[in-house]
């Protein structure tokens, strides 16, 4: 990797935050616009050679803009015009965020599709999507299923190598190129986890992608040592967001195309990030075990979005790495940093966000040092106008009090692409509602209790399934390395009953299911929350369903275990 700094200049930063044509559409151009490192790399993809050895290749802002330049070519020719759906459905990494740039820089619409949807899903979703055409680094099964229903054949279905390998010279890009978009126009479809049932389709529009992230710019961490290692799925809007802000700073990241601990822990000691962001699902792997003391030495930061994570696996993963003198205040970069010496460990910064929030718009920081304290995921950050919890007519409840999150923020999506009906049900009394059950305090920090959809409704009222999953993972820690409450119906008069499924921690593979249940529920009872009526242990992967961005399958484990205590 190159010495030289590809960080944009603090003054350059500061112009795009105030650059009133940005936005999700367009940042490319902008960045290339005004960092005079556009030529040095930065964008690092990376593989593994024949002697097992990783190699990491490095892109520039410019080269960036050439592959898009071919990629939108090919779909020039292919008919490709602007407000169109494409569908995107090849491995992670940095190919679906060139088809990104490439789509957009047409102002068509790319459809980003993680590719371990399951086909049958998949078809349905690009049907319900509307796509005139599909990219994918395997096609075979979506044309067979197309050939069996070819009334709804999008106009081309092409392997992703055919972009690659295409001539340029034989078509040329429209006249405006890039494509000019306006603060409204849809510059990508996302797709939820399915977690809950058959994936939304969240529209991303031009400005609103971008709206919040500006204080980046000056605060997000973009220090000349700094290097990001992105693990989010870059189908998915915190992918994008993160390789939007990345490539607005300049900032060195290694845009990962596994999320498996096996693959990345590797490319973290090639990298040697400072910062690595992800999704739960691969810190509660680099949590797990002999940890990554190698790859992590010089991590000051950990970034998670989407759903929040657990207490149990933050606390080992701050145990790593270095924070530098001036980093760590509230948040981030202190606008002037403070003269502090350098202090062991890292921060983990939890944010509570999805793609239709826009960003991560909740965050609380932990730190070694940091007391303990469940399912806080901080305050609003300072995009948010409001945030409140709501009961089901609207009205704010009293602070302590159990309710629907609710948020009024220029960050949030549009709505569901084809589906306005859908989009009313999420908004309310002038809110956004994130799908999340929360409380808030008397200080106005906010506390994630649930999934609307995972509450458990017991006999004695709701118990709420993640605070019980935090007392798992943290003070069950020498039992279980994960798990997923879940409730299923009880004998009748019982309502819902709570249950666990959980993965065993390596040093504990011989545990019965009633060992855990009780270590379980002697610390449930101390922490003053319900107690599980069952627990079932996972033993193989199947036993333990994930959806294509990592989440547990809670609507899975529900089915299979519904008949538990009926005897149907």
């Amino acid at each position: 990797m190159s010495d030289q700094t590809s960080i944009a200049p603090l003054a350059a930063r500061r112009q795009l935050m105030t650059e009133p044509e940005l936005g999700a559409g367009n940042f490319l151009d902008h960045a290339i616009a005004v960092n005079p490192n556009r030529a040095v790399p930065f964008a690092y993809s990376h593989h593994t050679d024949h002697r097992g050895e990783v190699v990491l290749r490095g892109h520039s802002l410019l080269d960036l803009a050439a592959l898009r330049d071919r990629y939108a070519t090919w779909y020039r020719a292919n008919g490709v015009r602007p407000g169109e759906p494409v569908g995107i459905v090849v491995g992670e990494g940095l190919e679906p965020l060139l088809h990104f740039l490439a789509l957009t820089a047409l102002g068509a619409v790319p459809a980003l599709i993680n590719d371990a949807m399951r086909h049958d899903v998949m078809v349905r979703y690009l049907n319900h999507v509307g796509v005139v055409g599909i990219v994918a680094d395997d096609p075979t099964r979506l044309a067979a299923a197309y050939r069996e229903d070819p009334g709804r054949r999008p106009r081309f279905i092409a392997m992703a190598a055919e972009i690659q390998a295409f001539d340029i010279s034989s078509a040329q890009l429209p006249a405006e190129y890039p494509y000019r978009h306006a603060a409204d126009d849809v510059v990508a479809l996302i797709h939820s986890s399915g977690t809950t049932g058959t994936p939304k389709s969240t529209m991303l529009a031009h400005r609103q992608f971008w709206d919040g992230k500006q204080p980046r710019m000056e605060r997000f961490p973009a220090e000349p040592y700094d290097r990001l290692m992105s693990l989010m799925p870059h189908t998915h809007a915190g992918g994008l967001s993160y390789f939007l802000t990345a490539t607005l700073l300049g900032l060195p990241t290694v845009v990962m195309a596994d999320w498996r601990r096996s693959v990345v822990e590797p490319v973290m000691e090639a990298f040697r990030p400072t910062m690595v962001a992800s999704f739960p699902r691969t810190f509660v792997e680099l949590a797990t075990g002999e940890l990554p003391v190698k790859g992590a030495a010089k991590v000051h930061s950990w970034f998670n979005t989407g759903d929040s994570a657990h207490y149990g696996h933050i606390r080992r993963l701050v145990e790593l790495g270095e924070r530098p003198a001036g980093l760590i205040k509230p948040w981030l970069l202190p606008q002037e940093k403070a003269e502090q010496p350098a202090l062991p460990g890292s921060q983990f910064v939890d944010g509570l966000g999805s793609s239709e929030m826009g960003m991560a718009l909740f965050g609380q920081v932990t730190a070694p040092e940091s007391v303990r304290n469940d399912r806080c995921v901080g305050k609003p950050l300072e995009v948010v106008r409001s945030a409140a919890v709501l009961d089901e007519n609207g009205d704010e409840v009293p602070d302590g009090t159990v309710g629907m999150l609710a948020v009024q923020t220029p960050s949030r999506t549009p709505g569901y692409w084809n589906n306005p009906k859908l989009t009313a049900t999420f908004e309310l009394a002038g809110y956004w509602l994130t799908g999340d059950v929360a409380r808030r305090d008397a200080d106005g920090a906010f506390y994630h209790l649930d999934r609307t959809v995972d509450v458990i409704d017991t006999a004695h009222g709701p118990v709420y399934s993640l605070p019980i999953e935090e007392v798992l993972l943290a003070d069950c820690a020498d039992l279980v390395q994960d798990c997923s409450v879940v409730g299923v119906p009880g004998a009748p008069g019982e309502g819902q009953r709570p249950i666990a499924v959980v993965r065993l921690q390596a040093d504990a593979a011989g545990s019965s299911a009633e060992e855990v249940q009780e270590a379980a529920n002697k610390a449930l009872v101390e922490a003053g929350l319900a107690a599980l009526a069952a627990v079932s242990i996972a033993r193989t992967p199947e036993d333990f369903p994930l959806g294509p961005t990592g989440k547990v399958l809670k609507r899975e484990l529900r089915t299979r275990f519904a008949t538990l205590f009926t005897g149907q």
